[in-house]
């Protein structure tokens, strides 16, 4: 039989139930995203740091094809799947000082002979015609390129250290082949890698 509460009676509160268990599931899902965001982060960045660089243009030895100041974005895969070619502009560690990475074109290959001099520059006997440089030579010299080596120059000539100067850059030093400006965003642009061409 139902009973009627008394008059007056207090009526007991009616308290909620916990729910700890959500709390906990929806704290430790958010830990485990941070987790997994992290971990995604340092694999694309080994990733990204396998098969690429990014350095930055310091000093104007490469004008005018490179400024002062510019980022550019190397390629490390390119010369495990191919070869360096004449024309190539490289990133590479300056063998008088490997902590230091150089930015220059490569004039010539294992087994070429060198000249410079009259302002132009030879490759085995034949003068090469190149648009890209700021000016010509000013220095003169001759040099054997022998295997496991390169002979790099600076497309400013008169106002780059360079193989003329500190000689040759062994191969084992190649970082990889600049492919691309970019930054400042102005200046964005893929670097072309001038075929050498010998004077017709």
């Amino acid at each position: 039989m139902e009973t009627l509460q008394q008059e007056g009676q207090a009526e007991e509160p009616q308290v909620p139930a916990p729910v700890p268990s959500e709390e906990k599931m929806n704290w430790g899902r958010f830990a485990l995203d941070i987790i997994e965001t992290l971990v995604l982060a340092v694999i694309l960045f080994l990733g990204i740091n396998a098969v690429s660089a990014r350095v930055r243009v310091d000093g104007f030895s490469m004008r005018p094809t490179l400024e002062d100041g510019e980022f550019v974005l190397v390629s490390k895969l390119n010369y495990q799947f191919g070869e360096v070619e004449r024309g190539d502009i490289i990133v590479f560690h300056f063998p008088m000082d490997p902590e230091q990475e150089l930015i220059k074109r490569v004039i010539g290959l294992p087994g070429d002979h060198i000249r410079v001099g009259e302002g132009a520059v030879s490759v085995n006997g034949q003068v090469l015609n190149e648009p890209y440089i700021a000016a010509a030579p000013a220095y003169a010299g001759e040099w054997n390129v022998p295997d496991g080596h390169l002979f790099v120059l600076g497309d400013n000539r008169n106002d780059s250290s360079d193989s003329h100067s500190w000689g040759l850059l062994p191969a084992e030093n190649v970082v990889g082949k600049a492919v691309v400006i970019y930054w400042p965003p102005p200046f964005w642009k893929v670097i072309k890698h001038t075929e050498l061409l010998a004077v017709q």
